[in-house]
């Protein structure tokens, strides 16, 4: 009964606003009143400061900055080897494995299909067809800066408004098609394992979604579809990014997705629904030996 309650709340709260309120108190510089915060943040969450570049809590002039902070140099250390791709983001895997057809795992018994997560592009839809699938969610407690798990040339970016469900577990099992409701930032990359998306998903409380060569991608949260494509490698204003690298935040919480083709990876066979991830810790390895860019 009250998981039923929990659901029924979920869509009735105005998400948008209050999303946007959370955004704007987020942002808010209130000195002693931040860092006040910020204590019982971490305290209630158990975040663990000791791995933050800036462990003093009065550093953060906004609760903001303190949710994107950075992590001290090699804490998270990124498996080496052209053929391993590394986990792009901290958190929980939700689920992973492979796309069957066009449907992916959402939870068990729940799936939801390419074509509305990727907003009908039959195209992208083609290159992901049968292909394998990782999705992370990161909680409260989590860093929440995303890095990417290969080298990779971003050709595509895609911005798709909509609902702002929250992305915990007890939503992703009660809500149908969440992640295809949700709004969300596609990026479509060409990398030595064919090409890759790497899809930030927003929620309930995401104040923004930032990308490290675009800022604020949500501000507004508008209701508009944007699309943007990117220049080929070595050409100007080109978008070229190494394994490991910084690739966009959240600002407050939510949840990655990545594709990848049809048998040009193997998924680590020790992650699982359940494992919690670090970033730079083994991913996947090549299916073929084209790893080389």
């Amino acid at each position: 009964m009250l998981k039923k309650i929990k659901i029924k709340l979920k869509y009735l709260i105005h998400k948008q606003w209050l999303t946007q309120l959370s955004g704007w108190i987020a942002n808010k510089k209130c000195n002693i009143f931040t860092t006040l915060i910020i204590k019982l943040f971490i305290k209630f969450y158990k975040v663990n400061m000791l791995e933050a570049k800036e462990s003093d809590v009065s550093y953060y002039s906004t609760f903001n900055d303190f949710f994107t902070r950075s992590l001290k140099e090699n804490a998270r250390p990124i498996i080496e080897g052209n053929n391993k791709l590394s986990l792009p983001a901290d958190g929980i895997i939700s689920q992973l494995g492979s796309i069957k057809d066009d449907k992916i795992l959402q939870a068990k018994g729940h799936y939801y299909d390419l074509k509305s997560l990727l907003a009908n592009n039959d195209i992208l839809v083609n290159n992901f067809y049968n292909g394998i699938f990782i999705t992370i969610y990161l909680s409260p407690r989590d860093y929440h800066r995303i890095h990417m798990p290969c080298n990779g040339l971003l050709t595509e970016m895609i911005y798709i408004p909509g609902k702002l469900f929250s992305v915990n577990k007890l939503a992703t099992i009660k809500i149908p098609n969440i992640f295809t409701q949700n709004e969300r930032l596609i990026c479509i990359f060409d990398t030595p394992f064919g090409k890759m998306a790497q899809i930030l998903v927003g929620a309930i409380i995401v104040g923004r979604i930032e990308t490290s060569w675009c800022s604020c991608i949500n501000n507004k949260h508008e209701k508009i579809i944007k699309y943007w494509t990117y220049p080929k490698k070595n050409k100007i204003d080109a978008i070229y990014l190494k394994k490991g690298e910084e690739m966009g935040k959240f600002k407050l919480g939510s949840t990655v997705i990545n594709l990848f083709e049809f048998n040009h990876i193997k998924l680590n066979s020790v992650l699982a629904p359940g494992s919690i991830t670090r970033v730079g810790e083994l991913l996947a390895i090549s299916n073929y030996l084209s790893a080389k860019k």
